[in-house]
This record gives C-alpha cells, sequence and structure tokens, in this order.
C-alpha cells in the first residue's frame, strides 16, 4: 500500500511540474498542448500513465522547439490530429477507428 501511495503521490508532482513548465510556453505552443492534451486523454489506459509519458515527450519537443523560435504549427504541420495520432501506440487504433466511426456517423444521420 504504501508503494501505491508513494507512486501516486510522486505521479501528482510529476503532473505538476509538467503543467508549470507548459505554462511557460508561448502562447501559441500553450494552446496546441493543451488542445493536445484533450485529444490524448481520450485514449488514455487505466491510470493514465501511457498517455503522461506521450504529452512528456510533446512537452519536450515544444519547449525545444519553442527555444529556436519556430512557429508550433512548423512542427506539428497543419493536421494536429495527425501529429497526436502518430504518436498513439498502435494498441489505440481499434478506439480511434471507433472514435472515428461514431462521429461520421453523425454526419451521415444528417445528411
Amino acid at each position: 500500500m504504501n508503494n501505491i501511495l508513494t507512486r501516486l503521490i510522486g505521479d501528482k508532482k510529476d503532473w505538476k511540474r509538467m503543467e508549470a513548465r507548459a505554462a511557460e510556453l508561448p502562447a501559441d505552443y500553450r494552446t496546441v498542448y493543451g488542445e493536445t492534451k484533450s485529444y490524448m486523454w481520450r485514449f488514455t489506459a487505466s491510470a493514465g500513465m501511457d498517455i503522461v509519458d506521450i504529452l512528456r515527450d510533446i512537452l519536450d519537443l515544444f519547449e525545444t522547439e519553442a527555444a529556436t523560435g519556430r512557429s508550433v504549427i512548423d512542427v506539428t504541420g497543419p493536421d494536429l490530429a495527425a501529429f497526436c495520432d502518430a504518436r498513439l501506440p498502435e494498441q489505440h487504433d481499434t478506439y480511434r477507428a471507433k472514435l472515428r466511426n461514431d462521429l461520421n456517423e453523425v454526419a451521415q444521420k444528417l445528411s
């Protein structure tokens, strides 16, 4: 039990440090990071550590590229969903396909 609590507290502190780093990004990077985070959470498994690791990598990339003065769209490309999808493990392909199918069903019903 003690190990679980220690891990949870450590994970929470790590998350808060990541959020503080993200708050220091330029406004356009901060916006894209926030939208990326919202999108990625849809694919989390169990405790979400799989997505936290991906978000940490994206944050590292954004910090590095922002420091060079590169625009966030130059980093991600114009298709932000594709940027995110490319970072998700293959295990999420089935769920991603379901989300896309559900979304397209809405459009088909309106046609």
